[in-house]
């Protein structure tokens, strides 16, 4: 690259490069983005888009003594360039190398740890209330995307702003998209101020700040500006004095919307915000996938994504449809046989495979945005109506989303289905994306199901069990990516709720492995036959209710159990079994294989199961030091 500069190491380092210089910087990081994550993976869309707010921000502020909170943090990698880790960013969400979001852990720059999105401005409130109360004088600005606005907390937060600190800046990063299209009323709020030809300001407050910028003359413009946006934001014939934007009535003074790109502007800006003594927030635009025509031309697939071509932007074709895919498929074959079937999603129809019946069911399709919470009570009232919703949210999200599931779904015996994708170990997403803890959040739920298949026939099976249940919540789990490979039938079976399946019989040893980790248990079994030991082999289907008789019947036949799950080992299903039988009286030893009392790091999934004991040797080891004993 022509005059190229060498990678920032600090903050400081920035702050002395000359004005002119950063746009060259701003190229030179999106290339360096470009290349990197082609061959990591990564969420590039968003960090393409951020390159000049970032910069402005560090030019203007000085980390670690200001607070930057980003939400999600997922378009973190330029903070984490400019603050002495540009010369890791080739190790993002790789082992041991930049965790794909922010950490605490992982530099004194990064103030605040995220990963879900809509956390950003109740943290950064917390933590201006206790610069307030502690006497210092550093500034906290937080850095939120217009589809964080439709999360619950969000507003939660904007509703105490204004009677709890003098000071904090929000910065409103608006680029329509949160993973797809940003949907609902706030997104056509936001549009609606984003794409009025002469809005500018609503405020003299405003007014003083394009002068501050823009010179003199512009404050004559911004007066005539207020007028034309005060009738087009807000219903016709409202009292002059009571017109204002949505921001005001909590008290936090709004500016913009400014270019998102333009960094003279974003630098003047910042430091006009940095004199204000109220909340402010500032209207941000800028453009996803910014300088990557790839990225451009498909938004929604250059959010995150694995590793790509970085000339074209392809992406390797999988060998094998992912479990998201079929659900998708499955479910809009299911839709248009049966009127009463709906799907909602949280922003994530691409994620979850629901694109299909979106565009193939689109009158019983709903994205309601990230808004767990309301997604889970929207799919309660369905239900209580006698629609039949299938709720599909990962199942770190879906933690989100608990006391729905036992005070209006579960209490209630409402039938919606639950379909949790990421179930299991998200690999190098790391410890926000894992999918560790639902069995150990459902599991003491009453009367509600809860199920995990063992490859991609028994999926299908499963929801179409689920799109015939009606006694109360159904859960479904399934891991991120592709299954063994197991084609579906043409036409689903109907599953027995509660009755788990025997694959193979034996009386020395009793494995029973759940969902993807039954290959794990067959693996085993190749072994320990091998020591000349009757193994006996069970996919137990349901982790609840379990099938008592079944598995009591093995305990009482062989001398150990081993049980296998991509989950917790804490009130997982393992616990679960061992529960089971101490209820029953009967002392056959369990050994469990499954994931620690810990948050696990990010990596790829091979190496962390290796690492934390989910292997066949680990297995044997405790299988055969039971027998031994």
């Amino acid at each position: 690259m022509d005059n190229a500069l060498p990678p920032i190491d600090s903050p400081a380092a920035l702050k002395a490069l000359e004005l002119e210089q950063l746009p060259v910087l701003a190229e030179q990081i999106r290339q360096t983005l470009i290349s990197t994550l082609a061959q990591t993976g990564g969420h590039l869309g968003p960090n393409l888009g951020v390159v000049e707010l970032t910069l402005a921000m560090h030019r203007v502020f000085d980390t670690p003594k200001d607070k930057f909170v980003f939400d999600v943090a997922h378009q973190g990698y330029i903070h984490k360039m400019l603050t002495g880790r540009w010369n890791q960013i080739h190790t993002i969400r790789q082992y041991e190398g930049l965790n794909g979001f922010l950490l605490r852990t992982e530099s004194e720059h990064d103030c605040y740890g995220a990963g879900h999105a809509g956390t950003s401005v109740g943290a950064a409130l917390g933590m201006a209330v206790a610069r307030d109360l502690q006497g210092s004088d550093e500034h906290v600005v937080c850095v939120a995307g217009d589809a964080a606005f439709t999360c619950g907390p969000v507003f939660e937060a904007l509703n105490n702003v204004a009677a709890h600190t003098k000071r904090l800046i929000i910065v409103l990063n608006d680029n329509e998209w949160s993973i797809d299209r940003n949907v609902g009323a706030i997104a056509g709020y936001f549009n609606a101020i984003a794409t009025h030809p002469g809005y500018a300001s609503l405020h003299d407050k405003t007014a003083k700040f394009i002068e501050f910028v823009l010179g003199g003359e512009a404050r004559k413009l911004a007066g005539r500006v207020e007028k034309t946006a005060k009738g087009f934001l807000l219903p016709q014939g409202e009292v002059a004095s009571k017109h204002s934007t949505f921001f005001d009535e909590f008290g936090i003074r709004y500016y913009g919307p400014i270019d998102g790109h333009d960094l003279p502007l974003l630098i003047q800006t910042f430091e006009f915000l940095k004199t204000q003594d109220e909340p402010v927030i500032l209207h941000v635009l800028t453009e996803k996938g910014r300088g990557y025509k790839p990225a451009l031309e498909d938004p929604l697939k250059f959010h995150g994504l694995g590793t790509y071509n970085a000339s074209t932007g392809e992406t390797p074709s999988a060998a094998k449809p992912t479990y998201s895919q079929i659900f998708g498929e499955s479910i809009t074959r299911f839709a248009k046989e049966d009127g009463k079937m709906v799907a909602i999603t949280g922003a994530m129809p691409g994620g979850t495979g629901l694109l299909p019946f979106k565009n193939e069911v689109p009158e019983r399709y709903f994205d309601v945005g990230i808004a767990e919470e309301h997604a889970a009570l929207f799919a309660c009232g369905l239900a209580a109506s006698g629609m039949k919703p299938f709720l599909a949210i990962y199942s770190t999200f879906m933690q989100r989303a608990y006391d729905m599931i036992i005070h209006d779904m579960a209490i209630q015996n409402l039938p919606v289905r639950l379909c949790m994708d990421r179930a299991g170990l998200s690999g190098d997403d790391g410890p926000t994306h894992h999918g560790l803890f639902d069995i150990a959040y459902l599991r003491g739920v009453p009367g509600l199901v809860h199920m995990q298949p063992k490859d991609e026939d028994e999926f299908v099976d499963m929801l179409w069990t689920m799109a015939a249940y009606d006694k109360g919540p159904i859960a479904l789990r399934y891991p991120r990516g592709s299954g063994p490979g197991v084609r579906p039938k043409a036409r689903p079976t109907l599953l027995e709720i509660g009755r788990g399946e025997l694959v193979e019989d034996g009386s020395d040893v009793g494995l029973i492995g759940l969902g993807d980790l039954f290959a794990m248990a067959v693996q085993t079994r190749a072994e320990l036959l091998k020591d000349g030991l009757s193994v006996a082999l069970l996919n137990p289907r349901f982790i609840k209710p379990l099938d008592s008789e079944l598995i009591v019947g093995l305990a009482k036949r062989v001398k150990v159990i081993c049980t296998f799950e991509d989950h917790v080992l804490m009130n997982g299903f393992g616990t679960a079994i061992m529960e089971l039988l101490a209820q029953e009286g009967i002392a056959t030893p369990v050994v469990r294989v499954g994931w620690p009392d810990e948050f696990i790091e990010h990596g790829s999934v091979p190496v962390l199961r290796a690492k934390h004991g989910l292997s066949v040797e680990s297995a044997l080891t405790k299988i055969r030091s039971k027998l031994q004993s």
